[in-house]
């Protein structure tokens, strides 16, 4: 499902070049995403233990809950095309579709890393395994939400 930037562009008429494809295949960025993919994936499936979703108000719980469900799979098609373009089945320019999920995956895992070194909660701390490890991903992702959201002009 095409996202609303896309379909906004679109719209528009725009014919600038989506380069965040670039950036995910012929730069290596995909090695970052699909870590940050798979963390977020975790993420969601974990919502339920989220020290967030704990102190929330209880009326909120269920709504963050159900939209983790909804999410889950948009994450799954993500990877699963990543590994399509990686194979050459798709080009890297259909993956711009798939923007607002790697954005929502890079950000969450540049969240929990930090939240981790903020907070040293066990939660984060399990949910990203080795931190120091984890910590080295930092300017990786910020690099990667900087050029997954590039155009040509």
């Amino acid at each position: 499902m095409p996202t609303k930037r896309f379909n906004e562009r679109k719209k528009l008429g725009c014919m600038s070049v989506w380069l965040g494809g670039i950036f995910l295949k012929d730069e290596g960025g995909y090695e970052i995403v699909l870590k940050s993919l798979a963390h977020y994936k975790k993420r969601l499936r974990s919502i339920g233990e989220s020290p967030e979703l704990k102190e929330a108000a209880a009326m909120f719980a269920p709504i963050l809950q159900s939209q983790a469900q909804k999410r889950y799979p948009m994450v799954i098609g993500a990877i699963k095309k990543i590994e399509q373009m990686l194979q050459g089945t798709i080009s890297p320019q259909s993956l711009e579709e798939e923007l607002d999920t790697l954005e929502k995956a890079l950000e969450c895992h540049q969240s929990d890393i930090a939240k981790a070194q903020d907070t040293g909660r066990e939660y984060f701390m399990k949910l990203l395994g080795d931190l120091q490890e984890a910590q080295k991903d930092s300017e990786p992702i910020k690099n990667a939400l900087v050029k997954i959201k590039q155009y040509s002009d």
